[in-house]
């Protein structure tokens, strides 16, 4: 194991070292700050309840992320070819992305008039603008020299977008990936508390809330837990997915290699 993965490592087995003594030496009870030893006891005692509001929550990440990808992609790919559609559309972008999701989610719940698909709108409507934003400035970020030399042997407007443009765009987007990707889970999350809706098939968010009217905070860190662990898989799975991607051209990965 690097020296990269190890430091951070051994800082959260001491920081999780000190708040395990620190609540068992000043006696702190539980319903105010539970150490990290009742959270892992916890975590597998409400396995059964909190596994399930994982799933929910992460399938419409997921989805939310996907809807990301394909909008903000093809808006993208569209913006790049037509500058007057980029210059009706783009500030409407910007002003969904600068707007608070908890000030628009209670009338994306009404208007939708279905639970899951609010959720889901929320989530998209978090996620896909670092995409959009980073492709395009992917797609006008190639060397001017690669672009004469295509037009030099005649190549057309959607030739030069598959073979010159497109490639050039992937590590933008995939740095965009990995942005929304946090952020899709985010707008799930914020969503689920706004729309606060309980039963079997509900996520992290109201389990939370759950534990908090209930005052279980065990219970309420390690749905937290979870929620953290879920982002750090997912930004770990793309980060994996750029490298694939990217490794064997792009100078950001070769410079890490070495």
């Amino acid at each position: 194991m690097s020296a990269k993965a190890i430091a951070p490592l051994v800082l959260g087995v001491l920081i999780l070292a000190v708040w395990e003594g620190a609540v068992r030496l000043l006696a702190v009870p539980s319903y105010i700050l539970p150490g990290p030893v009742l959270i892992a006891e916890t975590l597998v005692a409400d396995w059964g309840l909190l596994a399930p509001s994982l799933g929910v929550t992460l399938a419409i990440t997921l989805e939310a992320l996907a809807a990301a990808v394909v909008v903000g992609g093809l808006l993208a790919v569209l913006f790049s070819l037509s500058r007057w559609v980029e210059l009706s559309l783009f500030p409407y972008a910007i002003v969904l992305q600068v707007t608070p999701i908890v000030a628009i989610a209670p009338l994306i719940i009404i208007w939708a008039n279905n639970v899951d698909l609010s959720l889901l709108i929320c989530a998209w409507l978090v996620a896909f603008f670092p995409i959009l934003s980073n492709t395009i400035l992917g797609l006008r970020s190639v060397d001017r020299n690669l672009l004469s030399l295509f037009e030099l042997h005649g190549a057309g407007r959607w030739r030069t977008l598959l073979h010159l443009r497109l490639p050039a765009a992937l590590p933008y987007f995939l740095g965009g990936l990995r942005i929304s990707g946090g952020l899709a889970l985010i707008g799930a999350v914020v969503a689920e508390f706004v729309a606060g809706t309980g039963g079997n098939a509900s996520g992290l968010a109201w389990r939370i809330l759950e534990a908090g009217y209930q005052l279980k905070i065990p219970r309420m860190f390690a749905a937290l837990v979870l929620i953290s662990a879920a982002g750090i898989a997912i930004f770990l799975a793309l980060t994996l997915l750029s490298h694939l991607l990217l490794r064997h051209w792009h100078e950001s990965v070769l410079e890490e290699r070495e």
